[in-house]
């Protein structure tokens, strides 16, 4: 795999991303932040600041999440239905390379969105004279960060094999179950029935289990996992996203076109 031209396979990807409009979102978010500050005092008296610390951290958290599956869903797929993968093959180009390229592309799209998010976030908070825990915000964020590109490798798997509608919609389910896989497994054990729980718990192993990375509820109270969890946490997500690449490149290698 060469470096080089998995950057110039990022930059494309990158620049074709923002040219699809899809730094609105930021103007979108700006505007529900502006809502949110004129509504909910009105509303809310007297909890008014914790309702604005949890609605921006978690507008930002969904706003990229759809990004990550809309987007990721049609990285590959926008090219086979496209026909100009049929000019980028027989370039001196692997299919390995087209993959972690786009990847890489869509995330650094995703860094940028996050980046202005929290700015605009932090700022809103910072007029409104609402105190806030600044370094777990950032931590959640970073998190953040590795939980899409955990889901953008989802996203490119099924994308790789199956329309970009299913492929969207087996995503944002991935997304929900591995929010929830504990809670499944607490299920199973609840049901008495060994069949349901051998389910659950085989759904915990395979699914991601993203609540690991989700520390948004956790951060706008300060409160965080110790390092060696949060260290533990990280190389989970980054792990399970280089596995889903290998699988995404592995299910695109034995395409024929």
């Amino acid at each position: 795999m060469n470096p080089i031209r998995v950057l110039t396979i990022a930059k494309n990807s990158f620049q074709e991303v923002i040219r699809d409009r899809i730094l609105y979102f930021i103007g979108f978010f700006a505007l529900l932040l502006i809502l949110a500050q004129k509504i909910i005092p009105e509303i809310a008296a007297g909890t008014d600041e914790k309702i604005l610390l949890d609605f921006g951290i978690g507008a930002i958290a969904i706003l990229t999440v759809i990004i990550a599956i809309f987007v990721g869903t049609a990285l590959i797929n926008k090219e086979i239905e496209k026909r100009t993968l049929l000019m980028l093959i027989p370039k001196p180009i692997s299919r390995a390379e087209l993959i972690v390229g786009k990847h890489l592309g869509l995330l650094a799209v995703l860094v940028i969105t996050i980046s202005i998010m929290m700015a605009l976030y932090l700022g809103m908070l910072q007029a409104s004279g609402i105190s806030y825990p600044t370094l777990a915000l950032i931590i959640s964020a970073v998190y953040l960060l590795i939980e899409l590109a955990l889901l953008i490798a989802v996203a490119m798997v099924f994308g790789v094999f199956t329309s970009s509608i299913l492929a969207t919609l087996l995503s944002f389910g991935v997304y929900l179950m591995g929010h929830f896989s504990q809670d499944l497994v607490e299920l199973g054990k609840l049901s008495k029935n060994s069949s349901i729980e051998s389910l659950t718990t085989g759904l915990y192993l395979v699914l991601p289990d993203l609540s690991r990375l989700d520390l948004k509820n956790e951060a706008v109270y300060g409160l965080l996992p110790s390092g060696g969890d949060l260290l533990a946490h990280a190389l989970y997500g980054i792990i399970y996203t280089i596995l889903l690449l290998i699988v995404a490149i592995t299910v695109f290698s034995q395409k024929e076109f």
